[in-house]
C-alpha cells in the first residue's frame, strides 16, 4: 500500500480533525504544478453545451460565424525533484490541413510550449493521459521532420492511461470514432511505453479518480501542491468554468446522465474538502474555488496556477 493511501485511510478511520489532518497530509508527497498552454482550438458551441440553448451559452461565450467557440488546451507539468509528469499533451500538429480546418488551432503545440517554460521534452519522465480523444493525446506522437515517420515526442517517458479506456479507444463506438485517431495511439503501443493506471500509479501526492460519463474510464488526477492544497484536473468532466452547473453537459458525452451524477458527487466533495478545480479547456479561467448555495454549484473565486 502506498504511504498516501495509508495516511488517508488512517485519517478517515480515526476521524482526525482539520488541524491534525493538515499535519498528516503534510507527510504526503507534494508537487509543483506548472500550467502549460498547448494552444487553442475551436469547437462548436452547441456540441460543447449539449441541451443548453445558444441564447444562454452565447451570453457567456462569443462564437464565430460557424458557431464555434475558442477553447484552451491546458496541460500540466507536475514537478518533484527530477520527476516531471506531463498531464495531457494537446492535439499536436501531424494531421492534414483539412482536419485542422475544422478546429483552427492556434498557438504553441506542446513541445514549444514546454520549451518556452524552460522544460525540454527529454526531461519528461511520465505522461499521464486523462483520455485519448485527439485534443488530449495528439501531442505525444510527432511526424518526423521531412518524413512520414511517426516518433514519440517524449522518448524517455512512461506513458500512463487506463487499460479499460485504451481498449475502448481501439474499438470505439460510432459516436466517438472520429475522436480516436490511430496515428495517435498505435505508435505508443509499438514503442512499448504504455503503463496501465489500474496496475497502480506509483507517485504519492497524486490520486486518480475514474469517471465514465464523457467517455469510458476517463482519469481525473487530484494533486497536492507545495502548500498542501489539493487541486483536481477536470479534463472533460467539467471542461470550463462555464460547465460547473449540473445541466451544462457536453453533447459529446456518451453517458450524459452519468456525467451529471459524477459532477454532483465531485463538486460536493470539492466544496466540503476545499479542493480547487483546474479547467483544461477554459480560455480565461485556469482554475477556481467552488461554492454551493443550497441549490446550485458555482465559481466562488477564479484562481491562477
Amino acid at each position: 500500500m502506498h504511504v498516501h493511501n495509508f495516511i488517508s485511510m488512517y485519517i478517515e478511520k480515526h476521524k482526525i480533525g482539520i488541524p491534525c489532518r493538515r499535519h498528516y497530509l503534510g507527510l504526503m508527497q507534494e508537487w509543483k504544478i506548472i500550467e502549460v498552454l498547448a494552444g487553442t482550438l475551436k469547437l462548436d458551441g452547441g456540441a460543447m453545451f449539449g441541451v443548453v440553448p445558444k441564447s444562454i451559452w452565447n451570453a457567456m461565450l462569443d462564437c464565430d460565424e460557424q458557431n464555434r467557440c475558442t477553447w484552451a488546451m491546458r496541460c500540466l507539468v507536475l514537478e518533484q525533484g527530477q520527476r516531471r509528469i506531463l498531464v495531457d499533451t494537446g492535439m499536436g500538429n501531424k494531421q492534414s490541413a483539412r482536419f485542422f480546418s475544422h478546429y483552427e488551432p492556434t498557438g504553441n503545440t506542446i513541445i514549444p510550449a514546454l520549451n518556452s517554460l524552460g522544460i525540454s521534452a527529454d526531461s519528461i519522465t511520465d505522461v499521464l493521459f486523462t483520455h485519448l480523444h485527439f485534443d488530449h493525446c495528439g501531442g505525444a506522437v510527432l511526424k518526423q521532420a521531412g518524413t512520414e515517420d511517426l516518433v514519440l515526442a517524449f522518448p524517455n517517458a512512461k506513458h500512463w492511461v487506463s487499460k479499460a479506456h485504451w481498449n475502448h479507444a481501439l474499438n470505439p463506438n460510432p459516436r466517438e470514432k472520429a475522436s480516436f485517431l490511430k496515428e495517435n495511439l498505435l505508435p505508443l503501443e509499438a514503442a512499448g511505453v504504455l503503463n496501465w493506471v489500474e496496475d497502480g500509479f506509483p507517485y504519492g501526492g497524486i490520486r486518480l479518480e475514474t469517471v465514465f460519463g464523457h467517455t469510458e474510464s476517463q482519469i481525473l488526477p487530484i494533486i497536492q501542491d507545495l502548500h498542501g492544497q489539493e487541486w483536481m484536473y477536470m479534463a472533460d468532466l467539467i471542461p470550463s468554468a462555464h460547465h460547473i452547473r449540473l445541466p451544462f453537459v457536453m453533447g459529446y458525452d456518451i453517458r450524459p446522465l452519468e456525467t451529471i451524477k459524477e459532477k454532483e458527487r465531485i463538486l460536493k466533495e470539492c466544496v466540503e474538502s476545499g479542493r480547487n478545480l483546474i479547467f483544461e479547456h477554459d480560455l480565461n479561467t485556469p482554475a477556481a474555488k467552488i461554492e454551493f448555495d443550497g441549490l446550485n454549484y458555482a465559481m466562488a473565486e477564479a484562481l491562477t496556477l
